[in-house]
């Protein structure tokens, strides 16, 4: 599994640490960039210090005591020239976890003005699958709108609703919900947490 995953700047840092949590113990190679607004967020909403993406990465590891199998390489959020900004390099899948709404209208109207949007861009266009995970609430018909439009481009929008089937006991099973949702729209399966057996 070869991704791109983008943290843009939206409460729900939890989302975006659950889910690199599960993908340190899978196989594979994900390219990583954060924004500014989301290194703010992380550190507020986790009671620490992170300053870049790398120090995001370094606190899952910590935390959790988790080995990584997965490989992550970190890219510049304004590097609208890495690797990852052109189609003639090729991922699998995108995910932008959590996503602010404002990357979501920059996304849905093909603004490509940092590293996010520009390989959000070229994975719609290049029809990979792009999975966007937005956090807010409650919804206006702006926002309805320019989700409407990404998924009318082929985008996947999964907002950060975790279930309560399974009886989550911690804020950490609510996370897990939410990646172990996107896992399964990558074909990967989890154990995240117990599927529904009616």
């Amino acid at each position: 599994m070869k991704l791109v995953v983008g943290l843009a700047g939206a409460s729900g840092s939890i989302y975006a640490a659950r889910f690199l949590k599960a993908l340190f113990s899978i196989e594979g190679e994900t390219y990583i960039t954060a924004s500014p607004a989301s290194l703010r967020i992380f550190s507020e909403e986790y009671e620490t210090s992170v300053k870049t993406t790398e120090d995001i990465l370094s606190f899952v590891e910590e935390k959790w005591k988790v080995k990584p199998k997965h490989k992550f390489h970190v890219r510049n959020f304004l590097d609208i020239g890495s690797d990852i900004a052109s189609g003639s390099n090729v991922w699998d899948a995108m995910v932008v976890i959590p996503c602010s709404m404002k990357t979501v209208a920059s996304m849905s109207a093909g603004l490509t003005e940092n590293l996010i949007e520009r390989a959000a861009d070229v994975t719609l266009k290049e029809r990979r699958r792009l999975i966007v995970v937005p956090r807010e609430t409650p919804y206006n018909r702006i926002h309805l709108r320019n989700m409407l439009a990404l998924d009318e481009a082929g985008a996947i929008l999964l907002p950060a609703s975790p279930g309560f089937y399974q009886m989550p006991k911690t804020l950490d099973d609510l996370g897990d919900f939410i990646a172990g949702r996107i896992l399964n729209l990558l074909g990967h399966s989890q154990t995240l947490f117990p599927k529904w057996e009616g």
